[in-house]
Formats: structure tokens, sequence, C-alpha cells
């Protein structure tokens, strides 16, 4: 079996980027790993191109940064037929070194499943939206209960997660037309689909949001003056997602009600894919409105 495709996504915080890629490099596991940078303004893209590993497939740098939406899915349009597919953000720092098999244990064991996720790590807060424990064979997950529209946290982070093959086929990509990310896959996926998203609970990972310069793992790439500009602080300036989720969120309703009405399939194209565009439905207008807010406000 092909291993899994991992999709690394970078923006700034070159700091963050190298302590938690190489530990990924660090895994146990095959996978095929496609690194997307969008548009950092630090030294990230010069690490990157450092990097020398044979599971590493493809790396690119974007001129512009479009969105997470839209870098994702650019790796999804990699993905070979019957590949599992993990999104992996920059911020996750992997401790368990065979956490891909941990992953297929349960996708193995629990037909069931078809997005799977790992809770948010410190410095979160510990926090699981509601969840109903399943076991087989003494194999284990969380399922989400409910995934609801509108509802906070009601859906498996996004940070990392893992899909089997069988569910891409039926849900496509994550929706470029509302933006939305993790919090419209784990709803269309638990509420519009044969499968059931949830966590697995035996990968470790933090999340720690920054790291001293004094302690960075980059500086031999790092040319910032670390005084009045850091890595960091180039990416919170540039960084927009809350503001796109308020700005945008009557297309995320909009969505939910449109597929709740049967005005569409939970099936969601891609601007990567004009076959997809030509076969479904797909909000060119919303889907660029989207993109453009990101090159406009995030580079």
């Amino acid at each position: 079996m092909t291993p899994p495709l991992v999709s690394y996504l970078t923006f700034n915080r070159l700091g963050l980027t190298v302590r938690n890629l190489n530990a990924l490099l660090r895994t146990t596991d095959d996978f095929e790993l496609h690194i997307v940078d969008n548009n950092s303004q630090d030294d990230t893209w010069e690490f990157i191109q450092s990097l020398n590993d044979s599971r590493i497939k493809s790396k690119i740098r974007f001129p512009v940064n479009a969105g997470p939406i839209y870098a994702v899915n650019y790796n999804l349009v990699q993905r070979k037929p019957g590949q599992y597919f993990i999104a992996l953000d920059s911020d996750v720092y992997i401790y368990t070194p065979d956490w891909i098999t941990r992953f297929m244990r349960v996708f193995d064991k629990l037909p069931e499943v078809g997005l799977l996720g790992v809770p948010r790590a410190h410095p979160y807060p510990s926090y699981l939206p509601p969840v109903i424990p399943m076991e087989k064979e003494g194999v284990s997950y969380l399922q989400l209960k409910d995934g609801k529209v509108g509802v906070i946290l009601d859906f498996v982070p996004g940070h990392c997660q893992c899909l089997r093959p069988e569910l891409i086929d039926e849900v496509g990509f994550w929706c470029e037309e509302n933006g939305y990310g993790d919090a419209e896959m784990s709803v269309r996926v638990n509420n519009y689909t044969k499968f059931k998203a949830g966590f697995v609970t035996d990968i470790t990972i933090d999340m720690v949001q920054s790291i001293p310069c004094t302690a960075c793992e980059g500086r031999e790439w790092c040319h910032l003056d670390k005084t009045s500009t850091t890595c960091f602080s180039i990416r919170d300036s540039k960084h927009k997602n809350e503001f796109f989720a308020e700005l945008f969120r009557w297309k995320y309703l909009e969505y939910f009600n449109e597929l709740q009405q049967g005005k569409r399939t939970v099936y969601c194209a891609s601007i990567h894919s004009p076959e997809s565009i030509r076969t479904h439905v797909y909000n060119m207008a919303w889907a660029q409105e989207n993109f453009n807010f990101y090159v406009v406000n995030a580079n």
C-alpha cells in the first residue's frame, strides 16, 4: 500500500517550523511529504530548501498567500488513488514516533471512521467537544457525537488530521467556497456521509506557539534583526484566520443551508481540479473572494 501523504503547510514562524519539521522527520513510519510555504516573509523557505530526505516528494513556495484552504487543497490534488491524506500544521510537535501506525490501527479496526484528529495540546486548554468512546478488539477512539453547524469548537481541529481515501472520494476537498476548514469538514463528515469523525488518544503532541530566539534551532537560517522583528512577530501581523471567520461566517451558514436543502451534494470541488468544478456545484465568486481576502490582507 502507498504510504500516507503528509501535507505540511508553513507560514512564517521559522523557529517552530524547524523544531517541528525536524521532529516529523524522526517519525519511524513511512510517508510521502509535500511541503507548501505560504509566502513566508522570514527565512522559512531557505530552511525548507536545505532539507534532504527521500520521503520529501515536493517543496513549493507560493508567490502569494491565498489562505490555508487554497494550500491544503493544492496538496490534496497530489494524492494518489487509494492514498490516505494527513493534514499537518507547522505548530504541531509530534513526540510519538509511530503516530501514523496508530492512526491506521483505528482505521483498520473501525471501518466507520473517516476522519481522525488529535486533541489540541499545550499551551491550549484541555478541551473536547461531546464525544462517544468507541472500541473494537482493543482499539479505541473518541467519536464526535454531533458536529453541529455554528456550535463553537464542535469539530475535530485541523492541526493534525488523517482522512480515509474512501471518505475523500465522497467529500472531495476542503470547502473553498466558505473557507471554514476543520469547522466545516467535520460537520460534513459526521452528518452528510456514511463515515464518522473522531479523535485518537494515544498520539502525544505539543502546540507551543513561540520559541525564544536564543533557544531556536533555526538560527543558522535566520537573518532577521530579532529585536524589532522576529519570525513570530511577522506571522502575528499577517495571521488573519479569525478575521476571515468573522467576516465570512455567513458563507459557512449559507453553505450548510444549501446542503441541508439538497441544493448541492456533500462533495466540494477545488480550483486546483478543473474537472471537479465542471462536474459539481462550485460558487466561484465566493471562492475567489476568500482567496483574495488573504492575498490582500495576509502577504
